[in-house]
């Protein structure tokens, strides 16, 4: 079953361009599958992928005789699985230079791990980040109607508006939303049709990644250590982190940990956001949060799929999955904490100079703005996100989470 995602016609329009695209994302978010359907509907091109030795060794060893075997008479070379290339940075940028052929390459990290030295790339390189389902991408693959019905009514944070939800509506939205914290965004998990299916498919997701990504690009030797520091990041999902406890568990020198915490961010597990501060004497301005890219592959890091009800950690869960929202609709959130302990989940800018302020409550009755950062940032809009209610935005400062 083909999906189409958004990123698809945005991918579209830049083929005209001369530039090279560079699709990243983490692996299974559906990078092949969407560039193949594009390559499908093209004449003149050719699909590689360099998990192929053999084509991979031909463009490392032999780039001219890589460029005469597929690049020449095609208008349209796609590579896919491109971070295995060792320095595929500056033989991209001779391809670019010397041959007018379109370029559009995929990998399963950061664009930095994905091209090797994207130093020689700029200004010859648009990069596009795809990223497992949003909730408006799942609730189209699950329920079209739906999905309609979220499409009427989702929040933009630039116009805010009331919007009108019956309460049969409301409990249909919380029910799938539930199910996309539970389960994750991940194409195959979506698809799959059993509670024992989608568990094998999160299993094999996290499973490839360590043979892949963590063996093959970062030769780690000891990867119990990193499997260690991974479920401690997953039990502190939405903390700050801790840097002594996580040296203590993961059994990894500080300087080490650092290195691996920045390479589990540039290969998509986990998202490390930073506080949002202008006054120094007052304000947090060091310390990380730590979310997850994807809350299916979190929960069966920490092997917990129960419903929201049943789960101890239901609260940093919604606040992952908010989290997750946000980054999907391309915004970059910060949270803000002062040294008197009081914090705002997420701050978004939201352009023009523009900030506003969330509280995420899993309990309408519990909403409550924060007083703190009002009185420090006036001119900040501060809104509450609740789960649980049947307000139906009365109070235009209080948001249906299943909206965002």
């Amino acid at each position: 079953m083909y999906i189409k995602r958004k990123i698809e016609a945005e991918i579209i329009g830049y083929l005209k361009r001369p530039e090279i695209i560079a699709l990243i994302g983490p692996r299974q978010c559906g990078k092949t599958t969407t560039i193949k359907k594009i390559y499908n509907d093209l004449k003149k091109a050719v699909f590689l992928t360099f998990e192929d030795q053999d084509t991979l060794n031909l463009f490392e060893k032999n780039i001219k005789e890589f460029i005469s075997t597929h690049i020449a008479g095609n208008d349209y070379v796609f590579i896919d699985e491109f971070q295995y290339a060792k320095n595929g940075g500056k033989l991209l940028k001779y391809i670019y230079d010397e041959h007018p052929t379109k370029i559009i390459i995929s990998g399963s990290s950061a664009l930095d791990l994905t091209i090797k030295a994207a130093k020689f790339l700029v200004g010859r390189v648009f990069v596009l980040e795809m990223l497992p389902f949003n909730f408006e991408e799942y609730l189209q693959c699950r329920d079209p109607k739906y999905c309609s019905i979220y499409t009427k009514n989702k929040i933009d944070w630039e116009n805010t508006k009331n919007y009108s939800l019956t309460a049969e509506q409301n409990i249909i939205l919380k029910k799938y939303f539930e199910e996309y914290a539970i389960w994750g965004g991940y194409p195959a998990v979506i698809l799959s049709k059993t509670e024992a299916e989608k568990k094998e498919v999160l299993k094999n997701i996290y499973n490839t990644y360590f043979l892949r990504d963590v063996k093959d690009i970062l030769g780690l030797v000891d990867d119990y250590k990193l499997g260690k520091l991974i479920k401690a990041l997953a039990l502190q999902t939405g903390n700050l982190i801790e840097y002594k406890e996580l040296t203590e568990i993961s059994e990894f020198a500080y300087h080490t940990l650092k290195k691996y915490l920045n390479f589990l961010s540039k290969t998509y597990i986990i998202s490390l956001i930073r506080p949002f501060y202008n006054n120094k004497r007052k304000e947090i301005v060091k310390n990380q949060k730590v979310y997850f890219f994807d809350t299916g592959l979190r929960n069966h890091i920490i092997n917990n799929f129960q419903i929201f009800d049943k789960r101890a950690d239901n609260g940093p869960l919604l606040e992952n999955a908010t989290y997750m929202q946000f980054v999907k609709n391309k915004y970059s959130p910060q949270y803000w904490r002062d040294k008197n302990q009081n914090e705002v989940d997420f701050i978004l800018d939201i352009g023009n100079g523009q900030n506003i302020a969330l509280e995420i409550k899993s309990n309408q009755s519990k909403c409550r703005l924060p007083t703190a950062f009002k009185l420090d940032y006036p001119n900040s809009a501060t809104y509450c996100l609740y789960f649980n209610g049947v307000d139906n935005n009365e109070k235009t400062n209080e948001l249906f989470i299943p909206l965002l």
